[in-house]
């Protein structure tokens, strides 16, 4: 008699047969950074700081030093530097780029990550350029928006960062960011895009971080619809051909075909974004003592890397590099 029960009768023997294996090199941990000389919690983030440049630069050597590769840093921007026009996003002096030279200089082999995207700069509080057509609609001006994204990823590169990710989700921002990047001898700057970025309700915790929610409006006229699942490839073919290094799907749980369908469509590296709405409901839900927060953790990851994910952002990051 045929018994599949053979193969799963040890922990030796599971882990001889195990098809998925999940490690601390796996994973891209996002960290928060604002420009105040104190770390403050975030309140719908539970668990999750709001780091001083001092902060952040040990938090990420912990975290380098559990066997994390790459952190991807996403910056608090105060309200009197928000501008119509993003101008903030490309100053030289930023935050982002004083929090790159840190890192770098205090963790250089440490692969550093920036965000690039309008939202914490933009006064609209959208990732790109907000115009009012003539009939008082909202609109994000695409090609405007690009010319400021290729000024905010030359910024980082010129600080140092390793990678760029551009999460705005403009069309042709990939092409012009590899192009300007090149132009300006940055060839080796690699660029990470979030292809299928969907206009998705996971995200409130994370604008609760950045205090980054639209003023107006929504983003489903340049994120993507949660419907679509053919519209992630066209996707990522277009930023493979544009000159991505890595493409992304986010959200990862609840996108695990997605996920999958990206990684059939190419031979690049796929990164999967585990979300803040994925991360508090896990939390919530452990809190209260209905999950056993480990185990429902690292299954969450494990399953997004069985769905074909080469690389997982997860706010679990260095609590699951730990447990591994």
């Amino acid at each position: 008699m045929i018994r599949p029960r053979r193969n799963r009768k040890s922990p030796a023997v599971r882990a001889l047969v195990s098809e998925t294996t999940l490690t601390a090199s796996d994973f891209i941990y996002p960290l928060f950074v604002h420009d105040k000389k104190t770390d403050e919690a975030i309140d719908s983030m539970p668990g999750c700081i709001r780091w001083s440049i001092e902060g952040l630069v040990k938090e990420a050597g912990e975290a380098h030093a559990l066997g994390i590769p790459a952190v991807v840093v996403f910056p608090a921007i105060a309200d009197d530097l928000k501008t119509s026009g993003a101008e903030e996003s490309y100053n030289d002096d930023g935050l982002v780029p004083r929090a790159v030279k840190a890192l770098k200089t205090a963790h250089p082999t440490l692969c550093v990550i920036t965000d690039v995207a309008l939202d914490p700069y933009n006064a609209d509080g959208h990732d790109g350029l907000v115009h009012k057509n003539n009939n008082g609609e909202l609109e994000i001006i695409n090609d405007k928006t690009v010319e400021v994204l290729c000024q905010q990823a030359l910024c980082h590169a010129k600080a140092g960062a390793d990678m760029v990710s551009p999460s705005d989700m403009m069309d042709g921002r990939v092409a012009a960011i590899r192009a300007t990047l090149d132009y300006e001898g940055y060839q080796n700057t690699s660029i990470m895009a979030y292809t299928a970025k969907y206009a998705s309700a996971y995200y409130g915790p994370f604008r609760g971080a950045l205090e980054s929610t639209p003023k107006a409006g929504d983003k489903k006229s340049y994120q993507m619809d949660p419907a679509n699942a053919r519209e992630a490839i066209r996707e990522t073919l277009l930023d493979e051909d544009e000159g991505a290094d890595i493409v992304m799907v986010k959200p990862a749980g609840p996108y695990l075909d997605i996920i999958s369908h990206v990684r059939d469509t190419t031979t690049l590296p796929v990164a999967a974004y585990q979300v803040s709405g994925e991360y508090l409901m896990i939390k919530s839900a452990s809190k209260d003592g209905w999950l056993d927060e480990k185990a429902i953790v690292l299954e969450s990851l494990t399953g997004i890397k069985r769905a074909g994910a080469d690389i997982i952002i997860s706010y679990f990051a260095k609590q699951a590099a730990a447990w591994l």
